[in-house]
C-alpha cells in the first residue's frame, strides 16, 4: 500500500511541475519608447532688491519683557482659599486628577505609596511646573505638590467638590478636579 501512495504523490508533483514550465522562455523584451525632451527657454538674470531689516534696529524699539504674575495677587487668593478650605484626608486625594496649570492640561495620579516628599504622585502629559510633580502630601488645610527631590511645586487648597485650586513656586495658578 505504500507503494500505491508513492507513486499517486510522484505523479502529482509531476503534474504539477510540468503545468509550471509552460510560461518559462517567453519574456517580453520590448523597450519602451523614449520621451521627448522637454523645452528649455532661455534664463534671465536680473538685480534683487536691497534687504530691509524685518524688526526693530533701535534696542529702545524691542517690547518689555513679560513681567512674572503679580506675587501679591497670588499671595492674596492663597489667603482667601487657606480660610474657607474644609479639612482634608490623604485617602480622598488617591487617584487621577486633571491638573490645569500655565494654560495647558494633564493627568496626575496620587498613590499612598511613600516617597521623597510625602507619597508617590505621577504626572501623564504635562507640560511646566506640572510635570515635575512626582510627589504629595496634605499638611492641614493643603495639599502640598513636591517633585522628585522634595522641592515644593504647588500648594492648593479644597475650592469645592473634587476641585483644588492653589499656586506653584513660580507664583501661576493650578488647580486640580476629577
Amino acid at each position: 500500500m505504500n507503494i500505491k501512495v508513492s507513486l499517486a504523490v510522484t505523479a502529482a508533483i509531476v503534474l504539477a511541475v510540468s503545468g509550471c514550465q509552460r510560461s518559462v522562455g517567453q519574456l517580453d523584451t520590448r523597450q519602451p519608447t523614449p520621451l521627448a525632451p522637454a523645452p528649455v527657454g532661455g534664463v534671465q538674470s536680473s538685480q534683487l532688491p536691497p534687504t530691509t531689516p524685518t524688526g526693530p534696529t533701535n534696542p529702545s524699539q524691542f517690547p518689555d519683557a513679560p513681567t512674572q504674575p503679580d506675587a501679591q495677587a497670588g499671595l492674596q487668593q492663597e489667603t482667601e482659599l487657606a480660610a474657607a478650605a474644609p479639612e482634608v484626608t490623604r485617602e480622598s486625594l488617591i487617584g487621577r486628577w486633571s491638573v490645569s496649570s500655565g494654560g495647558s492640561s494633564c493627568d496626575v495620579f496620587l498613590a499612598l505609596t511613600k516617597w521623597t516628599g510625602g507619597y508617590r504622585a505621577a504626572s501623564r502629559g504635562c507640560a511646566g511646573d506640572a510635570s515635575s510633580i512626582s510627589a504629595w502630601d496634605v499638611q492641614g488645610k493643603q495639599v502640598i505638590l513636591s517633585d522628585n527631590s522634595g522641592n515644593q511645586v504647588a500648594r492648593l487648597y479644597q475650592s469645592g467638590n473634587e476641585r483644588f485650586d492653589g499656586t506653584t513656586s513660580n507664583g501661576g495658578s493650578i488647580s486640580l478636579s476629577r
